[in-house]
């Protein structure tokens, strides 16, 4: 008839057939949904790759241990040669030396204060060494830096003073001497301090510098 609409949806009519009203998606599948999802899983993904890994600790723990390996290697000639000086003074003070023996040690001693100063190979090697980088890198640097100090600094004082005792010279230098046995202490404390530092970075135990005499 005319004048009269079609004929009303049943209310079994599937949504999207003819006459049906429109339904919203379920709210799993609206676009505002997955969007927030994606970013989601884009920013934990970056902040699971900032994370530092298991390799990545090893990869520094071997860095630092060699670096550490090449600082004892080019401090040891003038390690070796602190122990000398002190014990040629020891023995020379004592009174026990021959003079044949007595005759030796200026020789001695130079080749000593040679051992530690920058004119040396193995001092030279030393100020070249290159820092491992990172957090416990930088405490690595740190004890480098300090071993430069004991080697070219105090272990210099120490056998040029025991030069000048040799010598005959005064009480004065004979205080210079414990003043600069001191300071090699306190840097040999603190190297030590520096490398636990880098332990604590890494939860690991380096190897100690060698500076003990």
């Amino acid at each position: 008839m005319t004048g009269t609409s079609g004929p009303a949806a049943s209310p079994g009519t599937p949504p999207g057939t003819p006459g049906s009203a429109p339904t919203k998606a379920p709210w799993f599948r609206r676009r505002a949904f997955l969007v927030a999802v994606g970013a989601v899983v884009v920013v934990g993904i970056a902040v699971i790759s900032d994370l530092p890994t298991g390799a990545s600790r090893t990869a520094d723990i071997q860095a630092d241990t060699t670096v550490i390996g090449q600082i004892n290697t080019d401090i040891a000639p003038c390690v070796f040669a602190v122990h000398e000086a002190l014990t040629l003074y020891s023995d020379e003070t004592s009174g026990t030396l021959t003079s044949a023996h007595r005759a030796q040690i200026p020789g001695l001693l130079r080749d000593d204060l040679d051992a530690c100063s920058l004119t040396d190979q193995s001092i030279y090697d030393l100020t070249d060494v290159e820092s491992p980088g990172g957090t416990a890198g930088n405490r690595v640097s740190d004890a480098l830096n300090t071993a430069t100090v004991w080697t070219t600094s105090d272990a210099v004082g120490v056998i040029a003073t025991i030069q000048a005792l040799t010598n005959g010279s005064n009480g004065k230098a004979r205080a210079q001497l414990s003043k600069y046995e001191h300071l090699m202490a306190a840097d040999g404390k603190r190297a030590a301090a520096e490398i636990h530092a880098a332990d604590t970075d890494l939860r690991a135990n380096l190897p100690l510098l060698k500076l003990s005499t």
